[in-house]
């Protein structure tokens, strides 16, 4: 058992490193923080309604979200803005939520990301992060897009849950 768990303990951190990782970082690459954060954010969606004075934009009915590298989809995206700047603080998602960046892709009924940071907080439902056939499954997945690092958290209800599926010898 303890062999086992060596072993497995490799593949786990190659998998979030991979994850995480991505393409190599490069100046004026959009998968940088600084270099996505200064990129637009591109917003569809059916319906739009503002409010200046609460600094929010509310998007509804089929939100597709774009900066860079980073597309969100979901029923509905608030928009929160800085109160010293025209700067978007904060974006939260909610109901049928997936992230994607590359071949990446993560799903929640609640996310928020925050562009300056890098970083995509998913919960809600069963919140999983999927590569390929791999996946990830917790209460609360915290990936950093820019860090190459991700935090999964989990509960009794709802424990940590990795399933690696092994390549075949043939492919290597």
């Amino acid at each position: 058992m303890k062999k086992t768990i060596l072993l497995l303990l490799p593949v786990l951190i190659l998998f979030f490193a991979a994850f995480a990782q991505g393409a190599p970082k490069t100046v004026g690459d959009p998968s940088s923080s600084k270099e996505r954060s200064k990129m637009p954010i591109v917003i569809k969606s059916g319906h739009l309604r503002t409010d200046n004075k609460k600094k929010i934009a509310v998007f509804t009915v089929n939100v597709v979200s774009k900066q860079g590298d980073v597309t969100i989809f979901s029923d509905k995206l608030t928009v929160y803005y800085a109160d010293d700047k025209d700067e978007v603080e904060k974006i939260e998602a909610e109901g049928h939520v997936r992230v994607t960046q590359g071949n990446r892709v993560g799903i929640g009924e609640h996310g928020v990301y925050e562009s300056k940071l890098g970083k995509i907080t998913l919960s809600g439902g069963k919140p999983r992060v999927m590569q390929g056939s791999d996946t990830t499954t917790g209460k609360v997945i915290t990936y950093y897009l820019d860090d190459e690092q991700s935090i999964v958290t989990g509960d009794s209800s709802q424990p940590v849950v990795t399933t690696i599926n092994p390549k075949s010898r043939k492919d290597n």
